[in-house]
């Protein structure tokens, strides 16, 4: 089963940094997940004081992950949002989906990791990362799965983070194209939950519902960090 997944994935030119069982192994130790704003849900374009936007695409594919780690594990994972500008859709995507925290401002995102992981009680090893540029590096380099969303303009960066070992997987399509959501479904397919989760949404089950009802008890925290 992984291995046509992983085929499928690089037939449309999705690329691994780490071999597929490596990729594997590190994913069944995922407990939490922090998504990067900025070329992540978008393509990093800007308007005004708005900020940038997000698609419902991508949003569907950060429930769909967050429901398979809760069959896994039983309980909905810790996620949140960093992002190094004030994104007043971020917090909106994030309040509307019941993340657990948005940081906005974050310049030096390490330090706010670190806090994250202090207070949430969870190792490096045990966050999976959504992320796309320079700012983000030093969280790659120590999270337990990264996962660059893909960008064909950003040449030189790619040739770096895959020298450095820096992403397990870089997408085939960018922010601006839903590489999110492609990010997402490797890993509910490589966690055997890409099935179950669809025919619980499809049928809006009572399994989906109690998750539901897990996830509406979270209260978002917001964070601005001033540097």
């Amino acid at each position: 089963m992984s291995e046509s997944i992983i085929k499928l994935f690089e037939k449309e030119g999705g690329e691994f940094g780490s071999p597929p069982s490596v990729f594997i192994d590190k994913l069944r130790k995922i407990k939490a997940i922090l998504f990067d704003w900025d070329g992540v849900f978008n393509d990093g374009k800007k308007k005004g004081n708005e900020g940038s936007i997000f698609s419902e695409v991508d949003a569907m594919g950060t429930n769909m992950l967050r429901y398979a780690l809760w069959q896994i594990h039983g309980n909905v994972p810790v996620t949140a949002i960093i992002t190094g500008e004030q994104n007043p859709l971020a917090l909106h995507l994030g309040r509307r989906e019941r993340f657990h925290v948005v940081y906005s401002g974050s310049k030096n995102k390490s330090e706010v990791f670190a806090s994250f992981c202090k207070e949430h009680q969870y190792q490096p090893h045990e966050v999976l990362f959504f992320f796309d540029d320079v700012l983000d590096l030093e969280v790659a380099r120590q999270c337990g799965i990264r996962i660059m969303i893909g960008r064909k303009s950003s040449l030189m960066l790619t040739r770096f983070v895959k020298a450095e070992g820096l992403a397990d997987y870089i997408t085939s399509n960018d922010g601006g194209h839903h590489g999110l959501r492609e990010g997402t479904e490797l890993v509910i397919g490589l966690l055997n939950q890409f099935e179950n989760f669809v025919k619980n949404r499809m049928t809006f089950s009572k399994d989906y519902q109690t998750y539901l009802a897990q996830r509406k008890l979270i209260e978002t925290s917001h964070v601005e960090i001033s540097n």
